[in-house]
């Protein structure tokens, strides 16, 4: 019996030695890195010209429509804004002024002045801005109501303001500094609230409902409206609040014939 019982352990042993099963491991670590990434597409001409030749341009304005298309796509929420900018920078009056290129010769009269304000150029956006601070500011300050007409705003009773449309100008001529939430944004607005930037997407997937716009699609026309003579009528700091017609710095000032340049800037940035 002892013998039998020894041979049925040594059996057992064998048995578990014989369906123990090896393992040897090596371990590698996946890395993924995800980069933000936005990308504004512009389709647009090299440069937008106004021509004004004859009164009826001077004193009804000119406008172009669609001049400039802006297609969105971002891994992150963003805003996109538009920012007025010249190489003279702020002029005596306190606001950014155009780059004068030519002086035509007369130079005008002796009222003529050559500091004419950039946010004498309007803009009109179509897809308006889906994003604000619906607390503090639950319109959104943006480019997509109509223009005025002249007739409507030579109507106003007060003080002659439209201060809808201007193009945004930073006050140090700083391009890259944003609005502040009570300016103008193309898409979104100052802070980092929940609805205060669009959230990542591209135009290229975006489905609109029908009648609606797309939130990553805008279309961009200019106008601008220099009066008889040319004042600038329109014209207002980036507040909305106080006009830069230019009878507001000499009383009887008005532009100085010749041939104007400035630049806008279409800035898409990260929201934070």
């Amino acid at each position: 019996m002892k013998k039998l019982i020894l041979s049925f352990a040594f059996m057992a042993i064998m048995s578990m030695i014989s369906f123990a099963q090896m393992i040897d491991e090596q371990n590698v670590t996946v890395t993924m890195d995800l980069q933000p990434v936005l990308q504004l597409q512009m389709t647009t001409p090299d440069e937008v010209n106004f021509i004004f030749d004859d009164i009826q341009s001077y004193f009804g304005g000119k406008t172009k429509y669609a001049a400039t298309v802006l297609r969105v796509s971002s891994s992150v929420s963003w805003d996109l804004y538009a920012v007025a900018t010249s190489t003279a920078g702020v002029g005596a009056a306190g606001y950014v002024i155009w780059d004068q290129q030519v002086r035509y010769a007369g130079g005008g009269g002796a009222n003529a002045v050559d500091e004419l304000p950039v946010s004498l150029l309007e803009l009109h956006q179509h897809a308006p801005n889906a994003y604000t601070d619906l607390a503090t500011h639950p319109v959104a300050a943006d480019y997509s109501p109509a223009f005025i007409s002249v007739q409507d705003h030579f109507d106003i009773v007060g003080p002659v303001v439209s201060g809808l449309n201007n193009v945004w100008y930073s006050a140090l001529n700083t391009p890259y500094t944003p609005p502040l939430i009570n300016h103008k944004y193309i898409q979104g607005t100052a802070g980092t609230g929940p609805d205060q930037g669009a959230p990542g997407g591209s135009w290229l997937i975006d489905d609109p409902a029908p009648g609606t716009f797309s939130d990553y699609y805008f279309t961009i026309d200019y106008r601008i409206v220099p009066g008889l003579p040319a004042v600038f009528p329109f014209a207002t700091d980036p507040d909305g609040l106080v006009s830069e017609d230019l009878r507001m710095i000499g009383g009887q000032a008005y532009a100085e014939p010749g041939v104007y340049t400035m630049n806008v800037k279409y800035i898409l940035l990260e929201d934070q």
